[in-house]
């Protein structure tokens, strides 16, 4: 289990406290790998090709922008916030980068610069409203959702012009060659597992620690000296700029659309609530959280070997996010 489940010490927590909310973490932690393992094995049961390397690594590529946006939603659902402008962001990256590049390579890179600044922009510009003017979370993201999603249709005109550079495209779709066994490891694979280890790490670091807090009790946050404005704008930039990354590994995979980042808002909260992540904040693990995502979308292909319709997708993401909360709100009714 990490320890980004742990309040921070020094806030007052007695060690008695402590040792509940360890367990409490870790049987939330462990019930999401166990689901996880069964599903891997009920797809390799229906499909035997797909426990391969070939089609795992396919499945972990297609996987890495939802993971990766898991990660980011759960810095801001932790602290307390939602984010529901991540999709529309998504969108807008892929967007940008195709009419900017216009196909030249050169410009690859300068572009990516740029939309990794956008995303960090959108994400302050969100924290800045939610914790210093004061406007909640949900009705901030909403409004950037539908502010990106206009200026999109505006930009464009309803259809997305301009396109990806091969090098661009190459992030989502490629990898580095030639590895025994597996032949190849996806960049998006690569940069799933750093974004994964980075986010640990930051958990486990002073700002985790101060963000769980945060998100656990303001109040006491702040009267234990945490800066908590500074913390949540951070969680919200952490999520637009992941959800850059995101963006630009899905303009690699599915070229571009205005559609691209469609309903990936809410993909990814259902992923942190499957991981056990506590909407109102204060409880859950970032590894938890990107382990959700990969459940998600292994639901996603155990459904697809079914033969169950994809239009059923949304119901299921409504049942998890409804029966995930339920359960929560059960757990610590019976925690008091």
């Amino acid at each position: 289990m990490s320890t980004e489940n742990v309040s921070a010490s020094g806030f007052g927590a007695d060690a008695g406290d402590r040792g509940k909310r360890i367990l409490s973490a870790l049987l939330s932690t462990g019930t999401i790998f166990i689901l996880l393992l069964i599903l891997w094995v009920w797809i390799t049961i229906l499909n035997p090709t797909f426990a391969e390397p070939g089609p795992f690594l396919a499945y972990l590529k297609r996987s890495a922008p939802l993971v990766i946006l898991a990660a980011g939603a759960y810095f801001v659902l932790v602290s307390g916030n939602f984010d529901l402008s991540v999709g529309s962001l998504v969108t807008v990256m892929v967007v940008v980068a195709a009419r900017l590049i216009e196909g030249e390579p050169s410009r690859t890179w300068p572009v990516i610069l740029l939309l990794l600044v956008i995303g960090a922009v959108v994400g302050f510009a969100n924290g800045f409203i939610s914790t210093i003017l004061r406007v909640p979370s949900f009705i901030t993201t909403l409004g950037m959702l539908l502010i990106l999603n206009g200026a999109v249709f505006w930009w464009t005109g309803g259809a997305p012009r301009g396109a990806l550079s091969e090098n661009f495209r190459s992030i989502g779709r490629q990898g580095i060659e030639g590895i025994p066994w597996i032949e190849q490891l996806p960049w998006s694979v690569i940069l799933m597992f750093v974004i994964g280890a980075a986010s640990v790490l930051l958990m486990r670091a002073d700002f985790g620690r101060q963000l769980i807090a945060t998100g656990d009790n303001e109040r006491a946050a702040r009267l234990s000296g945490v800066r908590v404005d500074r913390v949540r704008i951070l969680a919200f930039v952490l999520s637009g700029v992941l959800a850059a990354v995101a963006g630009i590994l899905l303009g690699g995979f599915g070229g571009v659309s205005a559609q691209v980042g469609k309903g990936l808002e809410f993909d990814a909260i259902t992923a942190c609530v499957l991981g056990g992540v506590v909407l109102g904040g204060g409880r859950g693990s970032v590894v938890a959280a990107m382990a959700g995502a990969l459940t998600l979308e292994a639901l996603f292909t155990w459904l697809n070997l079914q033969g169950i319709s994809g239009a059923l997708e949304d119901t299921v993401q409504g049942v998890i996010i409804i029966g995930a909360v339920g359960f929560a709100a059960y757990r610590l009714r019976g925690a008091r």
